[in-house]
């Protein structure tokens, strides 16, 4: 994929809100693979680009409303990704099990719980540097 101005803004995005390290370790393991590397391409272009790069909302409240999304239609794989931009955009594992214990009321317990368990995983690998 050529690199346009859209796609240079959403690597850029990308890389803010996930580190440099974590972007280089996926690039190697889960976008190295062929169909992955062209998901990637367009997720950077299209979603990091034009969608987190849109005025409006900040970052913070933006990383907030992508885990309350993918912990209530049960996506633990993005809810992963998404609590570690929601912790390096300043929320406080606190405060992200507390939506998440919001949500046994709203989409119920069997989705709160699996989001917790996420959580507990994606704190502690945080908290190691991983």
């Amino acid at each position: 994929m050529s690199q346009s101005e859209m796609y240079q803004k959403g690597a850029a995005m990308r890389r803010r809100l996930l580190g440099d390290e974590w972007v280089d370790r996926t690039a190697k393991t889960t976008y190295a693979d062929p169909v992955m590397k062209n998901f990637i391409d367009v997720a950077t272009e299209a979603v990091f680009g034009i969608l987190w790069n849109r005025p409006g909302l900040d970052l913070k409240t933006r990383t907030l409303v992508c885990v309350v999304s993918d912990a209530a239609t049960a996506r633990e794989a993005e809810l992963e990704i998404h609590l570690r931009m929601a912790l390096r955009q300043g929320w406080t594992e606190a405060e992200l099990t507390e939506v998440l214990l919001q949500l046994l009321g709203y989409v119920g317990a069997p989705f709160a719980r699996d989001a917790l368990l996420v959580a507990s995983r994606v704190f502690a690998a945080v908290r190691a540097g991983k």
